[in-house]
């Protein structure tokens, strides 16, 4: 299955980002949410297990790296999020690109650093970590999104998936849709990564990888 995950990956990145949802749609913020969410918290994993499947790092990476990746996923999501940021995407196609890009990158960094073997026990407890913290700060911003009092992305009606929405309701829908995807993906991968890590701890594996 895992051979299927990187062709997988680009072809949901492909329908993405050539699609409505950063076409047609692209004033809908709630469009906008099922964009970043399937680029960062679907394709992205997709790919970068795909990836790790065919290009095994040589030697072990650093275990502070998934956390510092991290770190700066939240700097860069929290970022294109504020208003200013959002507007001016939805202005410039230029500047969807740098979004969209920046986004997968991310992705790709804290899932590949996560995942990618060969991986000790203090790599993987780190690896479980960040992505336990992408889905802490994930569900925060979709809260805070899905429960604001006021629009803070536009005033008009904007039309998303063939529906007419009021500003304040495709916030909420996007605020809900990174709930429900991008919360929910990152706790489930730093859960599994706390299952390799129980195992590593019961099959005795020692603090550093095993050469093969």
């Amino acid at each position: 299955m895992t051979r299927l995950a990187l062709p997988a990956g680009l072809l949901l990145l492909g329908l993405i980002w050539f699609g409505p949802l950063l076409g047609a749609w692209r004033e809908s913020f709630s469009a906008h949410m099922v964009a970043h969410m399937g680029v960062i918290a679907i394709a992205a994993p997709l790919i970068a297990i795909g990836l790790a499947e065919r290009f095994r790092p040589l030697r072990p990476m650093p275990a502070w790296l998934p956390i510092l990746v991290s770190l700066f996923e939240l700097v860069i999501v929290w970022g294109w999020h504020a208003p200013a940021m959002r507007a001016a995407a939805e202005a410039s196609v230029a500047v969807t690109v740098i979004e969209q890009a920046l986004f997968l990158s991310v992705g790709l960094l804290l899932w590949w650093t996560s995942f990618a073997a060969p991986r000790d026990r203090s790599g993987t407890a780190a690896g479980a970590f960040a992505l336990l913290l992408t889905s802490i700060h994930m569900t925060l911003l979709g809260a805070l999104l899905a429960l604001s009092p006021r629009p803070l992305f536009g005033a008009g009606d904007v039309i998303c998936f063939g529906t007419v929405l009021a500003a304040e309701d495709d916030q909420q829908l996007g605020g809900v849709i990174m709930l429900l995807v991008g919360a929910v993906v990152y706790l489930a991968g730093g859960l599994a990564l706390v299952a390799r890590l129980l195992d590593q701890r019961e099959t005795g594996t020692p603090g550093r990888p095993v050469s093969r």
